[in-house]
């Protein structure tokens, strides 16, 4: 007990003795203001309760997620199917289950091409100025003239249906929103005195960038991926209920909602089971992002 009290006042010290004790106290201060916020904890367990089970699909899908039995199609909850069946008798829980995985990965991807693109568009139109400022934000501008989805479906149309085509589609259409936040972070940070020094010991402009201007962006980016998350779900989704996202038999939320579209009013486990799947991840990474935004942005938060 003695030994975890110093450890704790060690990294809650005022006075770090080095960098790593410092950068360590930072991480522990920012986790304990996470941790006391009651319902962004909450969202952090159904996200990795969401990446659990996505891991570990085949072991806990209790059947097949593509098997058909005619025999059983459109049954209610029960025993033996505890989601119900579809309209091709397939387990609508194992195809939850593997779902997640198709949802983890289209989340995953977008949320990696889309910041990186807006971040180094943002950063470079915000340093250098001039008509590459113009330019870039004129480009950004015309991608945020149309509404995501809209602008999604142009895209899809054009490369074709499929789960990386809409993947693609996604990432191609999110990154605008990112490069604003970067180019208005540069803005700020750019005449900086520490900007000025290294620039007088050498340091060229990608060496500025990457080195002491992409880190100061970071936080705030994170926490808006984080609050988008939600939205880039709702996309797929809706990608996928209009047939231009993962195709059959592909266990994709969006299209399990469009399957049983026809059935609602007389079957309505088979749409309202991966709809409140939907529901409930989106609601667990809006959680996130209000927790994160109290601890990488405590100004924005309290405004």
């Amino acid at each position: 007990m003695s030994r975890q009290m110093t450890r704790r006042a060690w990294l809650l010290s005022d006075a770090p003795q080095t960098r790593n004790q410092a950068r360590l106290g930072a991480i522990y201060q920012g986790w304990l203001t996470f941790r006391g916020n009651k319902l962004a904890m909450f969202g952090l367990v159904i996200l990795i309760l969401l990446i659990a089970m996505a891991i570990f699909a085949p072991l806990l899908a209790p059947q097949n997620p593509f098997a058909q039995d005619l025999a059983n199609r459109l049954k209610p909850p029960s025993a033996q199917n505890l989601l119900g069946t579809d309209a091709l008798g397939r387990d609508i829980l194992s195809r939850l289950i593997h779902g997640s995985r198709i949802t983890l990965f289209i989340v995953g991807t977008v949320a990696l091409i889309a910041p990186i693109i807006g971040l180094f568009i943002g950063t470079v139109a915000g340093f250098a100025g001039g008509w590459v400022d113009q330019v870039l934000m004129r480009i950004t501008d015309i991608f945020l003239a149309f509404p995501k989805l809209i602008l999604a479906l142009a895209f899809v149309a054009a490369l074709g249906a499929g789960i990386g085509n809409a993947v693609l589609a996604l990432a191609l259409t999110a990154w605008p929103p990112y490069a604003r936040l970067a180019r208005a972070e540069t803005l700020t940070i750019r005449n900086a005195d520490y900007i000025a020094a290294a620039r007088l010991q050498g340091a060229g402009r990608m060496r500025l960038l990457i080195r002491h201007i992409w880190p100061l962006c970071l936080s705030s980016l994170i926490v808006r991926v984080a609050l988008d998350m939600a939205g880039i779900i709702l996309s797929a989704a809706g990608l996928g209920f209009l047939g231009l996202g993962a195709q059959p038999p592909m266990p994709e939320w969006g299209a399990m909602i469009s399957d049983g579209r026809t059935y609602i009013l007389d079957f309505w486990w088979v749409a309202a089971m991966p709809g409140l799947a939907i529901f409930i991840v989106s609601l667990a990474f809006n959680l996130l992002g209000d927790g994160l935004r109290d601890v990488l942005d405590p100004k924005g938060a309290k405004e």
